[in-house]
């Protein structure tokens, strides 16, 4: 008896691409059918809101820390301006965002409409280093705030000393393990651990307000120090409004919101076109987690900055990156306080998924469409193994110091939020609302200040930012350039007139001749049969169709082709098509014809006159130059068997 051994590299393989992009439950990401009753299956929407929450609430481990250290004194005053920022600015923002692209792109999505060609691509991809800094510092500062919070625990801090950037990297494999797994199901991991790290926070708050209460004389310390340092309610608050920037990491949820939407439960009715309930659902998402933030932030600032020393605030103190816990192990005990420790660097390590889901629900929407990215991008599981070990580059970069990956992150945050601000803007005006456009262009300007300060201030986030656009574009253009000779067309369509020809031709020799359109009278038709005949010695009695293609958008990379048959001056047959790349286009068609008509096709060209490589440049960049032999290349990948492959004649 003989059994059969599937080899051991062909099951992973298989494993690996499992899936596109449908966060491993190994079902292609196509969109759902739009008809009536094909409802978008997925989570209600406080249940994806601890999703985007183990991202945004974890902030609470390190923001209060964060905003003791820029505005000191000030800082409840200045969180009080962020959450005004945050309620009048970026919730209207993210919440029209929701409208205008319910599919998780976000405001990358709304901007690529208005620009096309190259110089909207290369947009995309400015936008989405972005992305990638805001997202992947997000996994590396918070695993790296989880760490922190483990090696400053009292019973841990010996046996733990100096060994951060290694639990840091373990906690970030953990994370990369649990995508590898299959996502969805840790939505539920999520809903657990915010509903317990909130719960524990609402505690130390109680208490921390209970002891404010209770020792007046701490809150008569603070405003008599406050009024000392800055004189009168006007100078807080234009300082206030200065340093508001430094705060920006207290506004990191809403990119990941957005992100996150797909997976946020339909109404029944729901089509990818108008999927309603999820708009509504998303709606109450942002909503609902930036009022619960909101009120966190006023609460933890005010609680910190009265009951703790500033000088434990700095680098090497004791309530560093940790402040809340600082107070949990002060007044409530080490035990409560190493309870709280858990939670805190449980969310941490788990703020990363929020993020690593906006990665894979961005980076395969963009790439493999532009050709800037290999096919395998599509599957979630590789994808997981590359952003996990950029994560580890990144962690061993920044030494694991949250401190140190601040700017990165405020800059990130901060130039999506500008870039939705200014989409929602446009929007806006598009559509005739003139009062919600004056205040979208007024939350824009507010977050361009807010960005070009943080800019000036912490260049090193600009600098970090620029390194992944910059890899983002060269990996691209190398992507696209390996897969030049690839057959981009998704699915061939022909009009009536076109099918007619291609099947009436076919039942002698299908013969096609590829004609760059000139003047389109009946001399150019009539001189290119007979030049046609000359060069490759046919008979008269062969006849022809005429095949012209019209290049549409060349950066284009995967697009359908739809051929028009048309009779030209009485007698000659011709069908036009539009495409991003001319031998792309012509080799989709006689694939097609060969495929419906059970025949090989022939195609005649003539030669390219100019520079070869001047040509390739061409056909790379605007989808033209050396046709003949790029037709017959891509032909040759695109179909092995030299029996079934149409005949590329050139004279």
């Amino acid at each position: 008896m003989s059994t059969t051994n599937v080899p051991r590299t062909g099951r992973l393989r298989t494993w690996m691409l499992e899936g596109l992009s449908d966060m491993g439950k190994g079902k292609p990401s196509r969109p759902v059918e739009s008809s009536p009753g094909a409802g978008h299956k997925g989570q209600r929407w406080w249940r994806v809101m601890c999703l985007t929450g183990v991202d945004y609430f974890s902030t609470l481990g390190y923001q209060p820390g964060i905003a003791a250290l820029a505005a000191g004194l000030l800082s409840p005053v200045a969180t009080v301006v962020l959450v005004i920022v945050t309620l009048a600015g970026a919730l209207p923002v993210y919440r029209r965002v929701a409208e205008e692209s319910p599919h998780g792109e976000g405001s990358i999505a709304m901007l690529s409409r208005l620009l096309s060609f190259w110089k909207g691509k290369l947009f995309v991809l400015t936008l989405l280093g972005f992305a990638a800094t805001d997202f992947l510092i997000t996994i590396t500062l918070s695993a790296a705030d989880a760490s922190t919070h483990l090696v400053e625990n009292p019973h841990l801090a010996e046996a733990l000393h100096d060994k951060q950037v290694l639990i840091t990297m373990i906690l970030i494999a953990l994370l990369g393990a649990v995508f590898l797994k299959g996502f969805l199901e840790a939505i539920g991991v999520a809903v657990a651990l915010v509903g317990v790290y909130l719960a524990l926070n609402a505690v130390v708050v109680a208490t921390g307000l209970w002891h404010v209460a209770t020792e007046g004389h701490v809150v008569t310390d603070w405003s008599t120090a406050l009024t000392a340092e800055h004189g009168n309610v006007f100078a807080m608050i234009g300082v206030a409004l200065i340093v508001f920037p430094k705060l920006a990491l207290g506004l990191s949820g809403f990119e990941t919101g957005v992100a996150v939407m797909p997976h946020v439960e339909g109404d029944p009715g729901d089509t990818e076109e108008k999927p309603t309930g999820r708009i509504r659902g998303t709606k109450r998402l942002l909503t609902t987690a930036a009022l619960i933030m909101s009120v966190f932030l006023i609460c933890t600032s005010f609680i910190t900055t009265v009951l703790i020393p500033h000088e434990k605030f700095e680098s090497g103190g004791e309530a560093n990156g940790r402040a809340l816990a600082y107070l949990a192990h002060e007044y409530l005990g080490n035990a409560f306080g190493t309870i709280y420790d858990v939670s805190t660097i449980a969310i941490l390590w788990f703020a990363g998924a929020s993020a690593m889901a906006g990665l894979l629900n961005l980076m395969p929407r963009y790439l493999p469409k532009y050709g800037m990215a290999p096919h395998w991008a599509r599957a979630v599981r590789p994808m997981v193994i590359v952003f996990t070990l950029v994560a580890f580059l990144v962690t061993w970069i920044f030494d694991a110091d949250v401190d140190a990956q601040g700017g990165a992150y405020a800059t990130g945050v901060l130039v999506l939020i500008c870039s939705a601000a200014i989409a929602v803007t446009i929007a806006a005006r598009k559509a005739g609302q003139r009062a919600w456009t004056i205040a979208f262009g007024v939350i824009s300007v507010v977050f361009l200040y807010t960005t070009v300060v943080n800019v000036i201030e912490r260049p090193d986030g600009v600098k970090i930012g620029a390194c992944f656009i910059v890899g983002i574009i060269l990996v691209s253009l190398l992507s696209r350039l390996g897969r030049a000779f690839e057959l981009r067309v998704t699915h061939v369509e022909l009009d009536e007139t076109a099918e007619r020809f291609v099947q009436d031709i076919s039942r002698r020799t299908a013969r096609f001749i590829a004609n760059e359109p000139d003047n389109r009278d009946a001399a150019e038709y009539r001189d290119k049969i007979e030049q046609i005949r000359a060069d490759n010695d046919l008979p008269t009695s062969e006849d022809f169709v005429f095949v012209e293609v019209t290049v549409t958008d060349p950066s284009e990379f995967e697009a359908g082709l739809t051929a028009r048959g048309e009779v030209l001056h009485g007698r000659y047959r011709v069908l036009t098509i539009e495409s991003s790349s001319v031998p792309n286009g012509l080799a989709a068609l006689l694939l097609h014809a060969r495929d419906i008509t059970g025949t090989r096709p022939h195609i005649y060209f003539e030669w390219t006159e100019g520079n070869p490589f001047a040509n390739f440049l061409r056909f790379f960049l605007l989808g033209q130059g050396e046709v003949a032999p790029v037709t017959r290349e891509v032909l040759r990948e695109a179909e092995a068997d030299r029996n079934r492959r149409p005949r590329v004649h050139v004279g």
